[in-house]
């Protein structure tokens, strides 16, 4: 039930940041940031101490550890599946116009007789 309760008052933290950010609307901007960047660290500072926060701590955690696990393409192998899209994205453009004029000259000059 604590941990229910700390989540909640860490929410209606950062709700009072944003709620002050208009509040605060003929101050500085400077100021009004520095509301919601408060309320944003209230908030975060409470949930740190739940299990939720901690939960989330560690999922970040591995997160980072299994990004480092993962094998980037070369400058080379970016360049040319790039490459290969772009040609892709050519041919179905192609494709679909000659589709178009197609059925646009099929519809227009054989069936209604609209472009005579």
């Amino acid at each position: 039930m604590t941990e229910k309760l700390k989540i909640s008052l860490a929410l209606i933290f950062v709700v009072l940041g944003v709620v002050a950010f208009y509040y605060l609307g003929e101050q500085p901007m400077i100021l009004r940031v520095l509301a919601v960047l408060a309320g944003i660290g209230a908030g975060v500072a409470i949930a740190w101490f739940t299990p939720v926060g901690q939960q989330f701590l560690g999922f970040g955690r591995e997160s980072v550890v299994e990004a480092r696990k993962v094998v980037w393409p070369t400058r080379r192998e970016t360049l040319q599946m790039t490459g290969v899209v772009f040609l892709f994205v050519l041919v179905m453009a192609v494709i679909l116009w000659m589709t178009d004029k197609s059925l646009e000259w099929v519809l227009y000059d054989l069936i209604l007789g609209w472009k005579k």
